[in-house]
């Protein structure tokens, strides 16, 4: 893997560093918006003191943090694949250029010992999977991996009563930052409560250090941040457009499906999926000289 220099030299010295995704990038949203909306999240990442490291393959070689170039190159859909963890290892081998999801992300993170990953919606189980088996990838990275996913929910389309069935089942904490509510991504909440509130980053650094000294960090956890309600979506807005979009994407694989249902939203609102990621970060009331107390990396001796 190369590690952009000012991500290896954070991390060897301790400090803050935030995982990003870049599929977002490739195949959330149009140019020229892919490339602004990945500059504000990363100057989000900044604005608390911390070093933001988007994740991406380039000509079959991951990279942790990317520059200007690559940025670029990441933002065109046309020479750009969209990988899980399973396409990583073909990818390499056949030295494409991969934007990464939720799950190669963590699992690229993971292997350079970085922890907290942000992203706009998590992945998980599918409407109508019962017949499809249509389930996120998402949910088996966490359930192996020690990220915590910095997250507004789960994506819209989703089933998301089964997904939170199927992270209490992986034994995947899901935490409310500063809500009793699972936040449904463009809306505040989803309909489902969550067990566990944290309303700190102090409370949920001790969480981490805790997981840590209990020996159940091989298990990831979902740290829920509720999308602003100056930013929440008309509710009504939002079941009509679910209602009538779902089944466009009914049949496709369900990456393809993914995309599909992503460009939609956008189409229909005119509001972007990717607009709530520079508006999640739990740290948003600490100042950048201040950032706040965390176990950015785990122990070296855990793999």
């Amino acid at each position: 893997m190369r590690v952009h220099p000012e991500v290896a030299e954070a991390l060897r010295r301790g400090g803050p560093v935030v995982a990003l995704e870049s599929t977002l990038i490739s195949h959330g949203l149009p140019a020229p918006q892919n490339v602004d909306v990945a500059r504000q999240i990363e100057a989000a990442v900044r604005d608390v003191g911390a070093v933001p490291a988007t994740i991406a393959v380039l000509d079959g070689e991951p990279h942790l943090g990317l520059d200007d170039a690559a940025l670029h190159r990441i933002a065109d859909p046309d020479t750009t694949v969209k990988a899980s963890v399973r396409d990583l290892a073909v990818v390499a081998a056949l030295r494409r250029t991969a934007a990464t999801t939720v799950a190669a992300t963590a699992h690229l993170a993971s292997r350079a010992g970085i922890v907290v990953f942000a992203t706009g919606g998590l992945g998980g189980v599918h409407r109508g999977a019962r017949e499809s088996w249509d389930e996120s990838a998402d949910l088996a990275a966490l359930a192996r991996l020690p990220s915590l996913v910095v997250c507004s929910g789960v994506k819209s389309i989703l089933d998301v009563g089964a997904t939170l069935e199927r992270l209490e089942t992986l034994n995947v904490a899901v935490i409310g930052y500063r809500t009793d509510r699972f936040p449904g991504f463009y809306l505040a909440d989803s309909g489902y409560p969550v067990d566990w509130r944290l309303d700190t980053p102090a409370q949920v650094a001790e969480a981490l250090r805790a997981r840590r000294e209990l020996g159940t960090d091989a298990f990831g956890m979902v740290l829920a941040n509720p999308v602003p309600a100056d930013h929440e979506l008309d509710r009504a807005q939002h079941d009509r457009v679910l209602a009538g979009r779902t089944g466009r994407a009914r049949g496709r694989p369900g990456s393809a499906a993914n995309t599909s249902r992503r460009s939609c939203w956008s189409t229909s609102t005119g509001r972007p999926a990717a607009h709530r990621w520079t508006r999640m970060s739990p740290w948003s009331s600490t100042t950048p000289a201040s950032p706040p107390p965390w176990p950015w990396r785990r122990r070296p001796d855990r793999r």
